[in-house]
C-alpha cells in the first residue's frame, strides 16, 4: 500500500523521483525503493515524504482514504465550500442538497462536485446553443 500511494502521491504532484529526493534529502535510489517495495522508510522519512508531497502519513500508509491532512481536515468546513461552488456557478436553490449527509464530504469529494457543476453548465449552454439554432 505504501510503495503504491508514495508513488501516486509523488506523480500527482507533478515531482519525479530526483526531485522529491532532493526536497526530502535522500537519494533517487531511496524513493525508488520506496516505491518498488524494496524497503520501507523510517518514521521520519515517512513524515518527510507526507510533507513534501501534501499527503497525510496515514493515507500513505492505508490508514485513510483521503490524503488531506489531519489538521487541515478539521479547519476544513464543507457547507462553505458547498456555499462557494453554488456562488460560482451560479446555483441558487439547494433543494437538493441533503446537507446532513454532505457535511461529511472532504475536499477530495468537493473536487468531484465542482466537476459535476461543471458539467452540468457546460450541458446547459450546449443546449442554449441547440435551442438558438
Amino acid at each position: 500500500m505504501l510503495s503504491q500511494r508514495l508513488k501516486y502521491s509523488r506523480k500527482t504532484k507533478g515531482l519525479t523521483q530526483s526531485k522529491l529526493a532532493n526536497e526530502i534529502k535522500t537519494t533517487k535510489g531511496t524513493i525508488s525503493n520506496y516505491e518498488n517495495g524494496y524497503s520501507t522508510p523510517s518514521n521520519e522519512m515517512l513524515i518527510s515524504l507526507a510533507n513534501a508531497l501534501d499527503v497525510s502519513v496515514d493515507y500513505l500508509l492505508g490508514r485513510s482514504e483521503t490524503t488531506v491532512k489531519e489538521s487541515e481536515e478539521k479547519e476544513y468546513d464543507t457547507i462553505d465550500e458547498i456555499n462557494k461552488l453554488m456562488d460560482k456557478y451560479g446555483i441558487e436553490d439547494a433543494a437538493f442538497f441533503d446537507l446532513e449527509k454532505w457535511k461529511a464530504m472532504g475536499p477530495e469529494q468537493i473536487r468531484e462536485l465542482e466537476s459535476y457543476f461543471q458539467y452540468l453548465l457546460r450541458k446547459s449552454k450546449e443546449l442554449e446553443e441547440k435551442e438558438k439554432k
